[in-house]
């Protein structure tokens, strides 16, 4: 029996905290093992559509007309512009910033293609990644530039077997990365082309197989999803071989309205002469559907220069001739082919200049 002191009815006080305290929920203490940090699970959602964006109508919105972009005037509209790299690696190196979409700005362009990779996005989370892609998209519409969104895989989403781990995806979170942003950039024109997936390839079998019909049917699925969310974007399917053949178009195009399709004819695709094979390889593709080159560059050693009958004069000529649209890759100072030689004095390469100077002209 206790005492009837100060001491003692201090030590009643304290255990019988103690006690109270384990039955109660959010208790620190180890007897309460069942709701510590318990997952109320039924109040997740995904993120929400965003809210009204003042800006959304600002741009005029493009559509497809046959084979080609056009505007609300019906006027024809051949975009020409360059890939950033990825907004996640921007914002970790310090800039992504307006400045930055100024620079783009500055080189010529009218089009910004925004890669995803899916590494990022998970890491980042959806809900974050979209704040880097709302930053963007509220630049762009300020400095008068459209925006693709790029899912940047490089590999083969059916059987899910990938280039590299930083492409590394499902099918599953592919679509659920379309659900995500047709819901968010629903209505704003700014945002004008969904680029399905980067670039389809086997890797000469060592990714396993898919065929045209496999990949044909997953884009339509894909289209069919965003279109649940807006009907306005034109999505942008990717031919198979690193999205370079679109040969298959032939003979089963893709049965979706309002698309345009992708090639990536870099100089190595091929053997020289290239305009005959790029006729034969994509080119045909641009007298029935719009077309954009939306991956273009090449490399430049110390000692060469870009003469006459250089990879960069023949793609450049061969894509206008054919008014297919293009972006050239990549606006970055490591990644290559690069544009820039540094983040700090954003001076460009040999490639950035020619780019530039052919952006400029047009």
């Amino acid at each position: 029996m206790f005492s009837h002191n100060k001491n003692s009815l201090l030590l009643i006080t304290i255990v019988c905290c103690l006690l109270h305290a384990q039955g109660q929920p959010g208790s620190s203490q180890r007897g309460d093992t069942t709701k510590k940090n318990y997952h109320v699970w039924w109040n997740d959602t995904y993120p929400a559509p965003s809210a009204k964006n003042p800006k959304a109508k600002l741009l005029p919105l493009i559509h497809v007309y046959k084979n080609r972009f056009v505007n609300a005037k019906g006027d024809t509209l051949l975009f020409r512009g360059l890939s950033i790299s990825d907004p996640d690696k921007i914002e970790h190196q310090g800039h992504w910033n307006k400045n930055h979409f100024q620079k783009v700005k500055d080189m010529g362009a009218m089009l910004v293609r925004i890669p995803v990779h899916p590494v990022a996005w998970r890491e980042r989370t959806p809900a974050n990644y979209l704040r880097l892609l709302d930053s963007a998209v509220d630049w762009c519409t300020d400095l008068g530039m459209y925006i693709i969104i790029d899912w940047h895989s490089i590999g083969n989403l059916k059987m899910e077997l990938f280039q590299d781990p930083m492409y590394n995806t499902t099918q599953k979170e592919t679509y659920e990365f379309w659900q995500t942003i047709s819901r968010h950039f629903a209505g704003n024109n700014t945002a004008a082309f969904y680029e399905l997936f980067n670039e389809p390839t086997t890797y000469r079998g060592q990714l396993g197989n898919i065929s045209w019909a496999d990949w044909k049917k997953m884009n339509e699925d894909m289209i069919h999803l965003i279109r649940a969310f807006d009907t306005e974007k034109i999505p942008l399917v990717a031919g198979m071989d690193w999205a370079y053949d679109l040969t298959p178009l032939r003979e089963e195009p893709v049965n979706a309205e309002g698309v345009a399709y992708v090639t990536h004819p870099y100089p190595w695709k091929r053997q020289e002469p290239w305009p005959p094979k790029w006729e034969e390889d994509f080119g045909f593709a641009a007298g029935s559907y719009p077309v954009i080159a939306t991956e273009i560059g090449f490399n430049l050693r110390p000692a060469d220069t870009i003469g006459p009958n250089h990879y960069a004069h023949q793609i450049i000529n061969y894509l206008e001739s054919r008014k297919i649209s293009w972006t050239a890759w990549v606006f970055d100072p490591e990644w290559g082919p690069c544009m820039l030689k540094s983040w700090d004095t954003y001076e460009l390469t040999e490639m950035g200049k020619y780019f530039k100077k052919a952006m400029l002209a047009k």
